[in-house]
């Protein structure tokens, strides 16, 4: 048992200050942070309390798009039918992570918080070696078994992928993360390990997550996401994607296209070379499948992995084509 101080937070502001004290962490739904002790990952010296803040648990939606609390539960802002009418790839992303039961206490910002599922960083007592845990202490992944581990984002410091199912909703559609003073697009909040793999995410210390912000646009309104996993629920994804569509008059043309990926990076994934190669293009099976190939550009297998490379380009061409109406 770890001792530690607890400071329920006033305000946004009372928090910000709580949270510079060196060790802070902020603890809202509690799913990360509880999970992380646990397995002696977090070793908090102070625990920050923001649950009882008012105003950040807000669900709305306007003409210019949505705007979700940090504090809002991930079931909540699943089952919003405003999210479910113009993001139902935010709300299809949401309602395939985790479990009931954490979806209901897990909060917005907090997912956005959480740290890789990376079996080696979570085992301490038996991998002393985590670049994530301990900078420079190495990478026991590498050369370990890797089947979940990722291919596309790595550096020599880290090969951990990234866990998260909104996080990759949010980056195909642009979403904004709401830092107080600072906003900060969702795919540059989202850092790639480089020498630094301790670090995943761009929010300094005392800064805390208040919102964010999804633009509304008609390919948000026709999305989808598709999670590929070894089993039906309580899973991370072995692949998946976030897919939206915007087609011209004729109903076939591609006028603007989204995708981004999941379970097969260090960070959410946005896979702008599918994009670009589509845009433009006849919606048919033949040109999606090709396009999407491109997604693995650059992808280096890590032994046990090396089905994510051929698995990807088949979510990402499968979800393009569901919400596409042709599959």
């Amino acid at each position: 048992m770890r001792d530690f101080t607890y400071a329920r937070a006033a305000s946004v502001e009372d928090a910000r200050r709580l949270a510079q004290q060196s060790g802070a962490m902020l603890l809202a739904g509690g799913t990360t942070l509880l999970d992380l002790a646990k397995c002696g990952v977090a070793r908090p010296d102070h625990v920050v309390d923001i649950t009882h803040l008012k105003g950040l648990d807000a669900i709305e939606v306007t003409r210019e798009g949505a705007h979700l609390g940090a504090l809002a539960k991930m079931s909540h802002v699943a089952d919003d039918k405003a999210i479910r009418a113009e993001f139902p790839a935010v709300s299809e992303a949401l309602w395939q992570a985790a479990s009931a039961q954490l979806r209901n206490m897990a909060t917005i910002g907090g997912n956005l918080m959480q740290r890789t599922r990376c079996a080696y960083f979570r085992d301490p007592n038996s991998f002393a070696a985590c670049n994530k845990r301990q900078p420079g202490s190495g990478c026991a992944a590498r050369g370990g078994i890797t089947r979940n581990h990722a291919v596309l984002g790595t550096s020599s410091s880290c090969i951990a992928t990234n866990p998260g199912d909104l996080a990759v909703a949010l980056v195909a559609f642009d979403a904004i993360v709401h830092l107080g003073d600072r906003k900060v697009p969702v795919d540059d909040f989202f850092l790639l390990p480089g020498a630094t793999p301790d670090r995943e995410q761009a929010i300094e210390p005392g800064e805390v997550i208040t919102a964010v912000s999804i633009p509304a646009s008609a390919a948000a309104r026709r999305s989808t996401y598709l999670k590929v996993r070894d089993r039906q629920s309580y899973e991370f994804a072995a692949a998946s994607a976030a897919v939206g569509l915007d087609l011209e008059a004729d109903g076939r043309t591609i006028r603007d296209i989204r995708v981004a990926l999941g379970g097969v990076a260090t960070k959410p994934w946005r896979a702008h070379a599918v994009e670009k190669a589509l845009k433009g293009k006849t919606l048919e099976p033949e040109t999606v499948m090709r396009a999407s190939l491109l997604a693995m550009e650059g992808a280096i297998a890590q032994g046990d992995n090396h089905y994510k490379i051929d698995l990807a380009p088949r979510v990402i061409a499968r979800a393009i084509l569901k919400v596409g109406g042709l599959a």
